[in-house]
């Protein structure tokens, strides 16, 4: 049965909001619960640098706490703002508070604007390939091994470290590998990660959020699995999904023009149309994107849209 989530917003909010979605998520049928990465609001239009943005991996170990049913991660956490090794640190820290719940989520990082904000070198498209597979790398090496790991590549390093506490969930912490690039993000995934993302927000640079997209991409994922001995049924399919759930027109369609063409926005017979379609092509778990953090709204989505996949 496909699980459903959402990505609970942690900018332009305040944590009393976010706890009160998270707190009615739980008590709900939402599966798993998940932060955006960002430390300045991307792609807001109106929102100014100086509005809140909290901290992703900080807020979720919050989350970790509160919470004992949902699954816990991030769409996605950027590589270039943490070295991985901290990264590892901080998931089994938080598989741990959540007794085997959360995912480590990771991309190559993407947002400019942030990376000069506070200091942080924004290499080339190639050299964030480059060293998400190099992290991607290491992060399943600590989160596997039982023994003191030593790493050696071009960007990162470790000598003899220990992952304690490590993966508190068997066989090992899942990694999510955001991005879905066709010649290095879809091979590194289908390397070192377990779970495959089609973010509906980056879907406009592909001609918008579409099930041939979704089939597209998966294709190309199976045939990097084939090149490198992996079995495909190992990695998870996952959508994040921008939703409106609206009977009004005509904030549909700005919703859909801000976002992105295929975006799913419209009444809840529409919105289970476009979803139904995605748990058919075998997606196990959808995420909703950009629900107001109000309780009430996600009450609202639950009835219309989650129930009728029970």
């Amino acid at each position: 049965m496909t699980k459903f989530g959402a990505q609970v917003s942690c900018y332009l909010t305040t944590w009393d909001d976010i706890r009160a979605v998270v707190e009615t998520m739980e008590a709900g049928r939402w599966y798993s619960v998940y932060h955006a990465d960002h430390f300045v609001p991307p792609n807001r239009p109106g929102a100014s640098e100086s509005e809140t943005a909290f901290e992703g991996y900080s807020t979720m170990a919050a989350v970790a706490a509160i919470t004992d049913r949902l699954r816990l991660g991030h769409l996605v956490l950027g590589n270039t703002y943490r070295n991985p090794g901290l990264v590892a640190k901080m998931a089994g820290s938080i598989d741990h508070i959540s007794h085997g719940r959360f995912t480590l989520s990771i991309g190559a990082g993407w947002f400019e604007r942030e990376h000069r904000a506070y200091g942080w070198e924004y290499p080339s498209l190639r050299e964030r390939s480059d060293r998400l597979e190099e992290a991607c790398a290491l992060l399943r090496a600590l989160f596997t091994s039982d023994e003191p790991v030593n790493f050696s590549g071009r960007y990162y390093q470790l000598d003899n470290a220990v992952l304690s506490p490590g993966s508190y969930q068997e066989p090992h912490i899942p990694i999510l590998v955001g991005g879905t690039g066709e010649r290095r993000t879809l091979r590194t995934l289908a390397k070192y990660g377990d779970v495959f993302n089609l973010d509906g927000f980056a879907a406009r640079r592909s001609g918008g959020m579409s099930l041939d997209l979704f089939n597209h991409k998966v294709g190309v994922l199976h045939r990097h699995c084939e090149a490198v001995g992996r079995d495909p049924s190992e990695i998870r399919l996952t959508a994040l999904v921008p939703t409106m759930l609206t009977d009004n027109k005509a904030d549909a369609d700005a919703f859909i023009e801000a976002i992105g063409p295929g975006t799913v926005a419209g009444s809840a017979e529409y919105i289970n149309e476009r979803v139904g379609e995605l748990v058919d092509a075998g997606v196990d778990e959808v995420m909703f994107g950009r629900l107001p953090n109000e309780p009430e709204e996600f009450q609202r989505f639950e009835e219309h849209v989650i129930a009728a996949f029970d």
